[in-house]
C-alpha cells in the first residue's frame, strides 16, 4: 500500500489552482442517448472523435485537473496516434477511470438498486495503474420516493463504496467516492437534505470500517436541491446553504475535496450554485469544486453535432464552461459573464 502522503499529493494536485474534474466516463449506451438528441451516430469512431474534442481542447487543462474516462477511452488514441492517457498526462492532467459495473436491482428491496463490480476489481486496478491511471470512480445511486431509501439500500451501497475505496488505496489509486442522491421526484429541498445526510453517514461509517485514508480520497456528492418535479422555488443561496450544512454534519474535515456532480442540472444552474457555496462559505474545511459531466459538455455537444468543421467552436464552448466553474471555485463567477447556454432542453 502506498504511504499516505502519496495519496494526499495525488488528491490535492487534481484540485490545485481551483481546478475541477471532467466526468467523461459515460458508457457507450449513455453517450448514444445524448448523441441521438443531436443526430450523431453512436459508433466507436464518433465516440473517439467526441472524446478528443473535449480532452484536447486548448486551455481546458488550466481549469480541469483530472478527467474520468470510460474503459473504452483508456486504450483509444487521438487522430495523430497518441494515446489519450499520454496526451492528458502531457497536459498535467490526472487520468481516472470509472470502475463500477453499474447499478442492479437490490434483492428484497423493490425499487432500489446496488452498484456492482467488486469481483476482479483488484486485478483491474493493478492493470489501470500500469497504464498511467492515478484515480478511480465508483457511483452509487440513491432514489428518493415514498418510504425510500431504505437502510438496507444505504448500507449495501455504502459497503460497496468502502470496499472499492480500500482496494483503490491498496493499489495506490485515489478513490472518488460518489454517492448520488438522484434529483428525480417531487420532493422538496428539506427531504433531499435529510436523505443526503443519511446517505453520507452510512458512507463514512463504511469508509472507517474499511480503514480508508480520508486524506487520500475525494468525495463526489450531489448538491442538496429540490426534485425536478417539485414546484418549490429555490435560489442559489438556499441550495448553497443547505448543501454546506449537510456536509458540515456528515463529512469529516480530513477529506481534502468535495467535487459536486451536476446530476442533470443545466450548465448555468450548476455553476451558479457552486459559486454561491464558495462565496457564502469561504472557510469550509474542504475545497468545494466540480466533477461535472453534462454540465461541462452539453453546449459543446450541441454545437459539434458530429461536424468536424464545428470542432473549434465546440471546444471554445467547453473551455468557457470549464473556466466559469473554475471562477465559481474561487467565488468569482459572475452570471453576466455567462456564455450562451446552448445545451439541449
Amino acid at each position: 500500500m502506498m504511504r499516505k502522503p502519496s495519496l494526499d499529493v495525488i488528491a490535492t494536485s487534481i484540485l490545485e489552482g481551483h481546478r475541477g474534474v471532467l466526468a467523461a466516463d459515460e458508457s457507450p449506451t449513455t453517450l448514444g442517448k445524448r448523441f441521438a438528441k443531436v443526430g450523431v451516430p453512436n459508433d466507436e469512431e464518433h465516440r473517439r472523435a467526441y472524446r478528443e474534442l473535449l480532452l484536447l481542447a486548448p486551455g481546458a487543462e488550466e481549469a480541469i485537473g483530472g478527467v474520468i474516462l470510460h474503459e473504452e477511452t483508456l486504450r483509444q488514441e487521438t487522430r495523430d496516434g497518441v494515446g489519450f492517457i499520454a496526451a492528458l498526462r502531457a497536459r498535467d492532467q490526472a487520468v481516472g477511470v470509472k470502475v463500477d459495473r453499474g447499478a442492479h436491482p437490490l434483492p428484497f428491496a423493490p425499487g432500489e438498486v446496488v452498484t456492482e463490480g467488486l469481483d476482479g476489481l483488484r486485478d483491474r486496478l493493478i492493470a489501470y495503474r500500469k497504464l498511467g491511471v492515478t484515480f478511480a470512480k465508483w457511483r452509487a445511486v440513491i432514489d428518493i420516493a415514498p418510504g425510500l431509501p431504505s437502510d438496507l439500500c444505504l448500507r449495501a451501497n455504502a459497503h460497496a463504496l468502502g470496499r472499492y475505496a480500500a482496494l483503490c488505496q491498496e493499489n495506490g489509486l485515489v478513490p472518488i467516492v460518489e454517492p448520488e442522491v438522484l434529483m428525480d421526484g417531487d420532493h422538496g429541498i428539506d427531504r433531499c437534505a435529510e436523505v443526503t445526510r443519511r446517505t453520507l453517514g452510512f458512507v463514512f461509517e463504511a469508509l472507517y470500517e474499511h480503514r480508508v485514508i480520508l486524506e487520500g480520497l475525494l468525495l463526489k456528492p450531489n448538491m442538496v436541491v429540490p426534485g425536478l418535479k417539485s414546484r418549490a422555488a429555490c435560489d442559489e443561496a438556499a441550495v448553497a446553504d443547505a448543501t454546506v450544512a449537510v456536509l458540515k454534519q456528515a463529512v469529516p474535515a480530513a477529506v481534502p475535496g468535495v467535487l459536486f456532480l451536476s446530476g442533470g442540472q443545466r450548465e448555468a444552474h450548476a455553476t451558479a450554485r457552486l459559486q454561491a457555496m464558495n462565496a457564502r462559505h469561504p472557510t469550509s474545511p474542504w475545497r468545494l469544486s466540480f466533477s461535472f459531466g453534462r454540465a461541462l459538455q452539453a453546449s459543446a455537444l450541441a454545437i459539434w453535432r458530429g461536424d468536424p468543421d464545428e470542432t473549434t467552436a465546440a471546444r471554445r464552448a467547453h473551455v468557457a464552461r470549464a473556466r466559469a466553474n473554475q471562477a465559481a471555485c474561487r467565488g468569482e463567477y459572475r452570471p453576466e459573464h455567462e456564455p450562451e447556454d446552448l445545451e439541449e432542453s
